[in-house]
């Protein structure tokens, strides 16, 4: 009987270690060495908003106004790069940029919700998807590796970002000569999910960062703003990043 309770106990942390070596596994192709710390920067002074997407009642009204396809075409996005959701939630953009980066080109999904990442996870596996990673995040640091990134995408979340500087500040190293980073957002309040236009530069200004392009997108009341990373040398230290107000 005390033989196979144990027996049992032993089955049981196996099964356990197991799924931690899974999750471990999915993070580990992405994970970068911790940035710089959240108490080192300022606090948004605006409202965050919570993390829910309203702007969109389901997938089938997204693809209606081609959102992903204006997206695609607007950065560039093409075959062999890689392409980091920040943010991918249920994983709308992942699934669909998936096929368009091809087999030599990564989707690396990130989040900091944990129930969205298994859902995503499961999403990716029934879809047979071979070239996205999936991995936990810090809501003040991707933990992205040095130079692995051609595009980051943060869709309909910034306003959700509880430390954009930081975000932005660590989000920079993991950019490649040349990346950039779309922002998709729609024109309302932060806490009504939206980021104003002039809000948003004010913030990726004071981190560095430099506005490339400004797209209304089609069928909605959402935008794409393209900024590129600063480098090593003109990145702000985080002791002069200045809050910027709505």
């Amino acid at each position: 009987m005390l033989r196979s309770v144990i027996l049992r106990v032993l089955s049981s942390i196996l099964l356990l270690g197991c799924a931690a070596i899974a999750v471990l596994a999915d993070d580990l192709p992405f994970l970068g060495p911790p940035g710089a710390s959240a108490t080192a920067f300022p606090k948004p002074d605006r409202p965050v908003a919570d993390i829910i997407s309203p702007i969109w009642h389901d997938e089938k009204e997204r693809d209606a106004v081609d959102e992903t396809g204006q997206v695609v075409r607007l950065l560039g996005i093409k075959p062999g790069m890689t392409i980091a959701d920040i943010g991918a939630g249920s994983g709308y953009y992942t699934v669909r940029l998936s096929p368009i980066v091809g087999p030599n080109g990564r989707i690396i999904a990130q989040d900091v919700e944990r129930d969205y990442l298994a859902g995503l996870r499961q999403r990716v596996r029934e879809l047979g998807l071979q070239n996205v990673t999936i991995g936990l995040g810090e809501p003040h640091d991707p933990r992205l590796q040095a130079s692995s990134v051609d595009v980051a995408l943060l869709v309909h979340m910034y306003h959700e970002i509880a430390q954009p500087y930081a975000l932005l500040y660590n989000l920079a190293p993991a950019l490649r000569p040349g990346a950039r980073v779309g922002i998709l957002d729609a024109t309302g309040h932060t806490a009504e999910h939206g980021t104003p236009v002039a809000l948003l530069r004010c913030e990726l200004k004071a981190v560095g960062y430099r506005e490339v392009g400004f797209h209304p997108l089609r069928g909605s009341d959402a935008y794409l703003a393209v900024f590129v990373p600063p480098d090593q040398a003109s990145r702000p230290q985080p002791a002069s990043v200045t809050a910027c107000k709505e």
